[in-house]
């Protein structure tokens, strides 16, 4: 059966029993046309535990077009989820970005904007600030856990972990570090909020919502692990608000120990590349380094009798992120050294 296509976001009926899946029909912004935008609602039918209302979980994957982990795992997760074992409300968008999704770029070649730089979106705007509104008018309010899944794209590697803002409300922080541990990946990442403007989570996280980000993956591919995470941690979420029966599962049977909460909230350790080169890492993604440890080198191939440009780390921490390709342009973030975080701190 074809999905309903609703040209109108009232159309969409958040409250129905059962699994239902929409095309959304946002109007292209010069022509005569659409950007179909997959969205799928489960209601679930499954009686509710004591009487007691589930908070409802929303699920993200592609809100960058050239990020597949997510798309992968949310589009299962769509296919998967059955309303009848289901107590509560799912909505489930695996290319919240279609278009860009399409082009396997990061932006939209319709309007050339950022998906995670729209919100809180705009009714009246270019259709990425659309999408964006609908999310923040229409989802959000329909729902207390959101889930956003990336990768790095062509941006950069990152370790695989979850991540998060630091939020100010201390029982806020806390269950969003809870809930991020049920990802079972071998990080979670405290992350700058001074980076970027009009994020995703940074709505959720203003609306008082529980908001996971994570980074499953890089490189425009499809990370094994990365969509394993990804998947099965949503299910652990939703096994955690009791949405779905079953055990918490241990994703990743290798390594004994919790997720290790890691902090780079401070923008010093965004380190940018000082000039454009050719990047020659010395140092892994998740690897210990120690502060003045050489990492990396930077050629420049238009002075063949020069030494490379050294880059030692800055502080001593685990190296959460580089640079995912060989060419770096000047600014462009070269790497990121996390610390280690104590929890209560978050």
């Amino acid at each position: 059966m074809l999905p309903t296509i609703v040209h109108h976001p009232a159309q969409v009926d958040l409250d129905k029993p059962g699994k239902h899946d929409y095309r959304l029909a946002f109007h292209l912004d010069s022509g005569w046309g659409y950007s179909l935008v997959p969205l799928t609602v489960i209601n679930g039918l499954r009686p509710l535990t004591a009487g007691v209302e589930p908070p409802g979980l929303a699920a993200f994957g592609g809100t960058h077009g050239n990020e597949w982990e997510g798309q992968v795992a949310v589009k299962r997760l769509c296919q998967q989820l059955d309303p009848n074992e289901i107590s509560g409300r799912v909505i489930l968008m695996p290319q919240l970005s279609q278009s860009a999704c399409a082009a396997n770029q990061r932006t939209s070649p319709l309007d050339n904007v950022n998906m995670n730089r729209a919100f809180p979106g705009n009714p009246c705007g270019t259709i990425s600030y659309r999408i964006a509104d609908f999310v923040k008018s229409h989802i959000f309010p329909k729902v207390r856990i959101v889930v956003d899944v990336h990768a790095g794209g062509r941006e950069g590697g990152f370790a695989l972990c979850t991540s998060f803002h630091p939020v100010a409300d201390a029982a806020q922080s806390a269950e969003i570090t809870q809930v991020a541990s049920l990802f079972d990946t071998p990080f979670m990442l405290i992350y700058s909020s001074q980076m970027a403007s009009g994020l995703l989570s940074d709505q959720a996280e203003a609306e008082g919502k529980i908001a996971i980000g994570g980074e499953f993956g890089f490189g425009e591919g499809v990370n094994r692990k990365g969509v394993l995470h990804a998947y099965e941690g949503t299910r652990n979420v939703l096994k955690h608000y009791g949405m779905l029966l079953g055990e918490i599962a241990k994703i990743d049977p290798t390594r004994a120990g919790a997720p290790r909460l890691v902090d780079a909230r401070n923008l010093e350790d965004y380190v940018p590349c000082p000039y454009a080169g050719i990047w020659e890492p010395l140092a892994d993604l998740g690897e210990e380094v120690n502060e003045a440890q050489l990492i990396g080198r930077l050629h420049d191939f238009s002075k063949l009798s020069a030494d490379p440009l050294e880059i030692h780390a800055h502080c001593t921490g685990v190296m959460i992120m580089m640079c995912g390709t060989a060419q770096c342009r000047q600014g462009t973030t070269l790497y990121v050294i996390a610390r280690d975080a104590v929890p209560n701190n978050a």
